[in-house]
């Protein structure tokens, strides 16, 4: 896999500014993105996005959600609103969301390089979740900086440090990591993360 030494500038910037390592936060973006932070979307660049539909449906006020069910855009059951393949399509899908209820939609997306997902931005310090989503628009910098922010609400970064994939991939991506085997991809990825960032100082 190759990863741009914009990606990699972007960790090592965050790790200076915030103490995250660069190493666990290229790690995430590779699993997560493929280390990639943006998708060209009509004639802008925006970051990668994935809309969990189901997180959408549990947000919406009863009338908003009969709205949102009737255009296919939520349901009570994750997986049942599927996302395109495309991150073009995806914003699209984003789009009919928010024009529903902006708020609701931007917390039932995952943004940037970590995927981390718009309703955590009260934890994470931002005045709501279109400010979380503007800091992973903004740039590579602001999507690595959302990870660390999140990374801080718990002991990720020391698991990763420690080679506790599994503790890691149970808190980052939660109780039924072992089916997608994100345990092992998080391990090579720190891995590749660790050997990349020495090797282009």
């Amino acid at each position: 896999m190759s990863i741009s030494r914009d990606v990699l500038d972007a960790a090592r910037e965050v790790e200076r500014a915030t103490g995250t390592p660069a190493a666990a936060l290229v790690a995430i973006a590779i699993v997560e993105t493929n280390a990639r932070a943006f998708a060209p979307v009509g004639e802008k660049r925006e970051p990668l996005i994935r809309f969990e539909g189901h997180v959408f449906d549990r947000r919406l006020s009863d009338d908003k959600r009969r709205i949102a069910r009737t255009a296919g855009l939520s349901a009570p059951r994750a997986g049942q609103i599927r996302n395109p393949a495309g991150q073009e399509a995806r914003w699209r899908l984003l789009a009919r969301a928010a024009a529903i209820d902006a708020n609701a939609a931007y917390e039932a997306t995952s943004w940037g390089l970590g995927q981390v997902m718009g309703l955590h931005w009260p934890r994470l310090g931002y005045a709501s979740a279109a400010a979380l989503a503007e800091d992973a628009r903004r740039s590579a910098e602001g999507q690595f900086a959302l990870v660390a922010r999140f990374l801080k609400t718990g002991p990720f970064a020391e698991r990763l440090e420690r080679g506790d994939w599994a503790g890691f991939a149970r808190l980052y991506n939660g109780p039924g990591f072992a089916a997608n085997a994100y345990d092992r991809k998080i391990a090579g990825a720190f891995r590749q993360a660790s050997r990349l960032l020495a090797n282009t100082v």
